[in-house]
């Protein structure tokens, strides 16, 4: 099957790229890393008025959805430009309290997926899939807990009533914090566990998006550096070695875009086998990256070190995202252990 986007989707995801690059997302980045939200949030609403979070829920809840191929578009947007925010959690709240709402627990989505729609409220979520920490909670407007979503435990949804302090990550910009205890129970039972899989997916899904746009957006600086630095009499990108290196990341990044855009397809069909998808996707999306983010500190060299240089915001974002909902090895396990 051939993976490609269609015009109005590749048109999408430049609209997207135009906006954020005239917006001097490395600014509100280092703000962000700091503390200081409101350059961040000012590109919050930027993506929320061009409906980027309406693409994870359905009409019912002032959605367009879902629509993952259109969804992926977006995030990979979001990591060529190195957009700060919970944007991945706020896609898996959406999911979750939808699928929830399927279910019969919709009070929650009534609640909080019409806000989240309109970029009115921003949400993190803590959960088994991604470790004991939650994203950016101090930006949050709500930080949602799953628990218990194991086989044969009693899974629960609860809003936390507030979090521990907040820790820095190999990526400034990826503030974490441990959720506080109890809380507003929201929902229990099986629902719960099947909706924090299901949201996991998407989790996981716009997390291989993101690093497939880190990928470019690496390999496009390292390029257009080795355009401009010279040694000995010539350009850097002249040299057959670094032009290997720069042909492999490229290839990387290649192979993992058809994976991303088939893991869409399976998640819109509900294919039996998505959780493989998924999983193949954000392997390869992930060590693309990773493997962008290592050439390009290698072409740069030392430079590539200094946080004052604006490479360095991609290369931890790049290593924060391959351990992000599902590590390379828990992804792999995945792939292994579908049926034949």
């Amino acid at each position: 099957m051939r993976f490609a986007l269609d015009a109005e989707q590749t048109a999408f995801g430049r609209s997207l790229d135009r906006m954020f690059a005239a917006a001097d997302t490395p600014s509100a980045v280092r703000a962000w890393a700091r503390g200081e939200h409101g350059p961040g949030r000012a590109l919050w609403r930027r993506a929320a008025d061009a409906g980027v979070f309406t693409l994870a829920a359905p009409e019912g809840f002032g959605g367009v959805g879902p629509l993952p191929v259109e969804l992926g578009v977006a995030f990979v947007e979001f990591g060529r430009n190195c957009v700060p925010g919970p944007l991945v959690e706020t896609v898996a709240v959406t999911a979750l309290l939808s699928r929830l709402a399927e279910a019969g627990e919709a009070a929650p989505a009534k609640e909080w997926v019409p806000g989240l729609c309109a970029g009115r409220a921003r949400v993190t979520l803590a959960a088994p899939a991604a470790g004991p920490y939650a994203l950016d909670a101090d930006a949050a407007d709500a930080m949602f807990v799953v628990t218990g979503s194991g086989e044969g435990a009693a899974a629960e949804l609860r809003r936390a009533p507030g979090h521990g302090p907040v820790l820095p990550s190999v990526d400034p910009a990826r503030r974490l914090a441990l959720p506080a205890a109890g809380g507003e129970l929201l929902a229990a039972g099986p629902a719960v566990r099947e909706a924090a899989g299901y949201a996991g997916l998407w989790a996981a899904y716009a997390t291989a998006a993101q690093a497939l746009g880190v990928g470019h957006a690496l390999l496009d600086r390292t390029v257009a550096h080795a355009g401009r630095r010279v040694q000995f009499g010539a350009v850097i990108g002249s040299f057959q070695a670094v032009k290997h290196r720069l042909a492999d990341v490229l290839i990387g990044l290649e192979f993992a875009r058809p994976l991303l855009y088939g893991a869409a397809v399976a998640l819109a069909a509900g294919s039996p086998g998505v959780r493989a998808e998924v999983a193949a996707a954000k392997a390869a999306a992930c060590d693309a990256a990773y493997a962008a983010a290592r050439t390009a500190l290698q072409v740069h060299g030392a430079i590539g070190y200094t946080s004052e240089y604006d490479l360095s915001l991609w290369l931890g974002k790049a290593r924060a995202l391959r351990q992000a909902w599902g590590s390379p090895e828990d992804c792999r396990r995945e792939v292994l252990e579908l049926p034949s």
